[in-house]
This record gives C-alpha cells, structure tokens and sequence, in this order.
C-alpha cells in the first residue's frame, strides 16, 4: 500500500491543513490501495503564495531557458526509470488496463516530455524583427493545473512541462481517485533539483478545484477534464480576464469508406475506440459506415468485441478494465439502457454486469448498430466502452455527420486510397484526425474546437501557451 501522511508544497512536504483523509481504492474490487490528505482551502492559500513569491522573486523565472531544460531534462530521466512502478500504481488506482498504462510510462510520456525539450530549444524566446523591434516571450505567471483521473501523469506533465519550461511557477490540483501517483511526481521533481516554490501537489475534490482557479494570485488556468466543468473555469476565467487552456469532452467520429479493409478497420479501432476502458476524450465513439456494406462492418466490429479480454486490470492479457467509480459504471450503464430505448439495435454486450465481476465496476463493453446521429448515444460523452455505428449514404453525408456534433477533438477517416484519405480530414472540423488509424506525433498540436476546448498543447503551439509577448522598441 502507497501512502502520505503530508502535501507537497512549493517543494516541501508539509502537514496539511486540515483533517480530511482522501482513500484510493481499487475499482476492481474495492481493496484499500493508499491514503492521502485531502488539500483544504488554507492549503491552496500556502502553495499559491509560495509559487506567487518563487515567480515574482525566485530564480526560476529569471534562469536560462537552457538551466530550466536540464532540470526537465533530468526529470524525464527519473520519471521514465520509474515507468514499471508507475504503470502499475496508476492501474491499481484507476483501473485502466496494466498493457495501456505500460505503454504510457514506458515511452509515451518520456516522448511527449521529450517533445517539450525539444520545441523549447527552437523556441523564440527573443527575436529581433527587421524594424529594430524587439520581441520577448515571457513566462505567464502562476498557473492553476488541473487534472482528471484517466490518465493522470500525461494529463499533468503535458500542463506541469512547458509551464516550467517557460519559466512559470505551478500549483497542480490532482484528483481523489489518483492521488497516490500524484504525490509520487512531486518526489521525482525534488529529486530532479526544481527550486522551492515553484511547484505543489494538491490531491482534492470540485470545491478545492474552484477555490484554486479562482485565487486572484493565479494567472492562468490550465485545465483537461468535462466540457461541463470547462465551461465553468472558463465562466471564472472571464470575470478574471485570467489566461485559460481547456481540454475538454469529446465525440469523435471515424468514417469507413467503401474500399476499406474491414478487419484492418477492427483491429485499429479495438485501441482508438476502446483503450482505457473506452475513459479516453479522444476516443472513436461515433463508427460512420456506408450502406452498401452497413452489415459487414457492424459484424466486424462485433466480432472484435466479443474477442476483448475483459478482467483484473492488473493481468497483462486484459483488454478492459473497470471503469473508475461506482457512479460512472451506474452512469455507463444507463446509456446502454437509454440506446435500447431510443430504438437503437444492441448488437454486443449490454447493461448488466459482467459474471464473474460483480465486485467491480465493471460495463460490458458495447456495440450499438441503426443508430441516428440525432440519438442521445451519438451526440452525447458516454466515457465507457460503448460504440454506435450510424450508416451514411455518400461521402458528403458522412463529413456532414462527422461535423454534426458539439464537440471537435478528434475523429479518423479508412481508406485504401490514404491521399482520399487526407481530402477528407481536411472538411471535418476537429482538433487532430488520423487517417488509417495512424498514431498522433506528440509535436504536433493536441487540443479541439467547439465544446472541445479552447487551446492546444504539445510541442511548440504547446509551449506557447505559457508565455506573453512583449513588444520592445529601441
């Protein structure tokens, strides 16, 4: 069992302020996995001060772009030796699956930090225009991160990462269901040689959350989680005129043409539809297939459900896991209840429960085919392994779908023609899209449009996000 008995604050461990106890438990079968306290209000006050002192009179901020990559640098190094532990205290926690925490801390996060390091070499931190002026850019401030639960490390250092980098000070706000892992970061960056105050780690629920964003010392937020929850930073952000990046929801469509290898189709999908127990905003949820071979695509995909793995997440063959909390396995389940109703046909799995798994939140994961787009199953987040197939006649009627929905984080196009592929990407309105199920390069900008946020990170627009510019004339 993992557990603190102190909070991480500007670097130092400290008692809390309060009494609350925060408990980590496993949703396979509710076994006790760590104890944490739970951060009250007097303790954001201590980590914004001590981050508010570390920018305005610390030597972060006035370091080297250079001297502040080394400590990053160094970090990577300490987190990626650390990957095996990691992985397997993030699945005990979450319940996402050993095989995609594994390729998470074995690589994936090394690579999206790496990418940082990267983008912050080439990045102008002062040019010289050929009017004689001067262009800076200079860290934002005091920054307000805050994190799901469904990735935690990626989510937290893709925000904790170019902030440092610029130059910023960071107040991190976990969340209770993966507060164990969250303390762990804060070891690694002592380790790695970050100066007090520049950083602190604060495991707590919504009413923390909104005390921090709402702080008049913080002068920007950076937040991944709901669209909901989104719209209200960012209601706080505008009354403030604080700086905002939000990484929101999403109900990401991938189109099937005609000419597409059905079982390539199904083997892609199995990781973008359905990794992380289908917890993932990028995930293809919404299938697009076209009439005239409907029926062959839903039994392909059916075919590769039935074949998933679904267990003890712990198990190196598990594909599914549970998902994280009893009321989002109750939440999960009323959908695949609501689909049966809104006249959808179930193709695969359905609303109760898994035999054998009963101690857990466990959802069968789902596919429902005769869908509408009008449907509440296709318009709506369900964050669980749910997939509906919805049937288009032509290409102009399937980018029409595909843009037919609030959100625009992510979405994908199969084709045996990958250059047609591109045509399509091209007309649907999302943040990132893939063409063949082809992987996202993390120097790329992530981020979506509409409901799906407002922002982007990774790489350069990433790092971006954490500076202003000043104009100098001489």
């Amino acid at each position: 069992m993992t557990s603190y008995d102190t909070l991480f604050i500007g670097g130092r461990w400290t008692e809390p302020a309060g009494s609350e106890t925060i408990e980590v438990r496993s949703p396979h079968d509710q076994s006790l996995v760590g104890r944490v306290p739970g951060a009250a209000e007097a303790d954001v006050d201590r980590a914004v001060e001590a981050a508010r002192q570390a920018f305005d009179h610390g030597p972060w901020p006035r370091a080297t772009p250079s001297e502040r990559r080394a400590v990053l640098a160094r970090f990577n190094e300490l987190h990626t030796a650390r990957g095996r532990e990691l992985a397997a205290l993030v699945t005990s926690e979450n319940g996402t699956p050993l095989w995609f925490t594994g390729l998470l801390h074995n690589g994936g996060i090394a690579e999206q930090t790496a990418s940082y390091l990267r983008a912050s070499e080439s990045f102008g931190w002062e040019e010289r225009l050929e009017s004689g002026t001067t262009v800076r850019r200079e860290p934002v401030g005091v920054i307000a991160a805050v994190i799901p639960w469904n990735a935690p490390h990626q989510s937290a250092l893709a925000k904790i990462v170019p902030a440092l980098l610029a130059g910023c000070t960071v107040v991190l706000k976990a969340a209770p269901e993966t507060a164990l892992d969250a303390l762990v970061l804060g070891e690694i960056f002592a380790e790695a040689g970050l100066p007090e105050g520049v950083l602190s780690i604060l495991p707590a629920g919504r009413e923390v959350s909104e005390y921090l964003v709402s702080h008049p010392s913080v002068d920007k937020i950076a937040f991944t989680g709901s669209t909901a929850a989104g719209r209200r930073i960012a209601a706080i952000a505008g009354e403030q005129l604080k700086r905002v990046s939000l990484e929101l929801g999403g109900k990401s469509a991938v189109i099937i043409l005609e000419d597409a290898d059905h079982a390539a189709v199904a083997e892609g999908l199995k990781t973008a539809s359905l990794a992380n127990n289908g917890e993932s905003c990028v995930a293809h949820t919404r299938v697009l297939a076209p009439r005239s071979r409907y029926e062959e695509i839903v039994a392909a995909l059916a075919t590769m459900i039935e074949g998933l793995t679904v267990g003890d997440p712990s198990d190196p063959a598990t594909f599914i896991g549970p998902v994280v909390r009893a009321d989002q396995q109750q939440r999960v389940r009323n959908y695949i209840d609501l689909g049966i109703k809104e006249g959808a046909r179930l193709v695969v799995g359905g609303s109760d429960v898994p035999q054998g798994l009963e101690g857990g939140f466990y959802v069968r994961p789902t596919l429902f085919a005769d869908v509408d787009n009008s449907m509440r199953i296709a318009r709506e987040e369900i964050f669980g392994p749910v997939l509906v197939v919805i049937p288009f006649d032509d290409e102009e009627d399937a980018v029409r779908i595909a843009n037919d929905s609030p959100y625009g984080l992510g979405g994908g196009v199969w084709s045996a023609d990958a250059e047609h592929g591109m045509e399509i990407a091209r007309r649907v309105r999302t943040g990132t899209f893939s063409v063949n199920g082809a992987h996202a390069a993390l120097d790329g900008p992530f981020g979506g449009y509409k409901a799906s946020g407002i922002g982007r990170e990774f790489g350069l627009v990433g790092l971006g996000q954490y500076v202003e510019f000043k104009t100098i004339s001489s």
